[in-house]
């Protein structure tokens, strides 16, 4: 004989209980990030994002500091040494918000710090991770090019060594935080092979133009690196790492987090179009009620449950044994075109309303449009789960 066990109360936005899979830690974890997006930036946010700015950037970032968000995942050097699942936790609160604010997280913490946690020499990390990660310095990730983006391996930036020094010439695009940045983790071909270097954003001969005329991302700062032969000393280069792993490497870290808050903004995609389609009465009756509608909802509700479920699965393995980079894929493929895909159909129950800045669905919707070929391109994430599939390389 089985006990009798009563169902829990259902809950509209979580009907297969996907919360009950959280430790009482994780949901702390959760539960914090949420209410402070909640207080300090979803009152702005949409105002942010119609000026196409911040306000107080440095601010912000200074108290996601305190909060401990910046390279959570990382261990020591004034880190928070969290797990996988705690920081996906807090990249679907943070893009739930805007994908903008998670984009500044995710940079800080899984590209600029990451590299230099792992492949920085312990004078490098011991001068920036504590400010990155307190949120009193901005850091920023040079790899994307004018005309190397899916193929990094053509990048033109170079660096070659004068002396002891060394003196670096390109030019980098579609940086994050770039502009406002105390420091670029910066790539580019060498002698021997490609290489990173540590860039203070003080150094004569670097520039960081901001990107205008965005229609997505617009509560982000986005910006071009110029690098006019600006001079470093031979400390700079991080020594740890050689060749397109380095880089390649950092890209899984954000991808993963990626994979987490694009379930973010279609939760609250999700959350606004519930809402309003049992306010919005037409011809007597609350939108809800009509089958449309209804088979929206519920196609909406299935494909985030399994969106969010594939993103808590890979943070488990990550935590248990690490992820291989078909896996990241499998995750950032699957959950940005689920997400914007989810947007889209909440815009349309919100009629005319889901083009407003008054609701948060177009704004999402236009956000993801960036997250969906940022970080890799829907074909390559696609090719790279081919490869695994197949043991072919299919890229040229």
């Amino acid at each position: 004989m089985h006990a009798q066990h009563t169902p829990r109360p259902a809950d509209p936005l979580d009907l297969v209980e996907l919360d009950s899979l959280l430790t009482p830690d994780e949901r702390a974890v959760r539960d914090a990030v949420r209410t402070f997006c909640d207080r300090r930036v979803e009152p702005h946010i949409a105002e942010w994002f119609e000026q196409g700015a911040i306000e107080d950037i440095r601010g912000l970032t200074k108290e996601l500091g305190e909060l401990g968000l910046l390279g959570m995942h990382l261990e020591g050097y004034g880190c928070a040494g969290m797990s996988a699942v705690d920081y996906g936790l807090a990249c679907l609160e943070l893009e739930a918000t805007d994908s903008g604010l998670r984009s500044l997280v995710s940079v800080q913490g899984s590209l600029a710090m990451y590299a230099i946690h792992a492949f920085g020499s312990e004078e490098q990390k011991e001068e920036w991770l504590p400010r990155l990660a307190a949120g009193t310095a901005i850091g920023c990730f040079g790899l994307t090019e004018p005309d190397s983006g899916s193929d990094p391996g053509s990048m033109r930036t170079a660096a070659r060594r004068d002396g002891d020094d060394w003196v670096l010439d390109g030019r980098k695009m579609w940086i994050t935080n770039g502009s406002v940045a105390d420091v670029a983790v910066v790539w580019a071909r060498t002698d021997d092979g490609v290489r990173g270097f540590v860039v203070p954003t003080d150094t004569p001969g670097f520039s960081a133009p901001a990107i205008k005329h965005k229609m997505s991302l617009r509560a982000s700062v986005t910006s071009e690196l110029v690098l006019d032969s600006i001079r470093l000393p031979g400390s700079a280069v991080l020594p740890e790492v050689r060749g397109l792993r380095g880089p390649l490497s950092c890209l899984n870290e954000a991808r993963y987090g990626i994979a987490w808050g694009a379930m973010g903004a279609a939760r609250s995609s999700f959350r606004a179009a519930l809402a309003y389609a049992g306010d919005r009465v037409q011809f007597g009756r609350p939108i809800s009620s009509f089958q449309l509608t209804q088979a929206k909802l519920t196609e909406i509700s299935v494909e985030l449950a399994k969106g969010t479920l594939l993103a808590f699965h890979l943070g488990r393995i990550k935590d248990d044994r690490g992820l291989r980079p078909e896996q990241v894929s499998h995750g950032k493929l699957n959950n940005t075109r689920t997400a914007l895909e989810i947007c889209r159909t909440a815009r349309t129950i919100l009629g005319a309303n889901g083009i407003s800045l008054e609701y948060p669905v177009i704004r999402h919707a236009n956000n993801l449009e960036s997250i969906l070929t940022y970080e890799g391109t829907v074909e390559m994430h696609t090719l790279m789960i081919g490869q695994a599939l197949t043991g072919q390389a299919a890229f040229r």
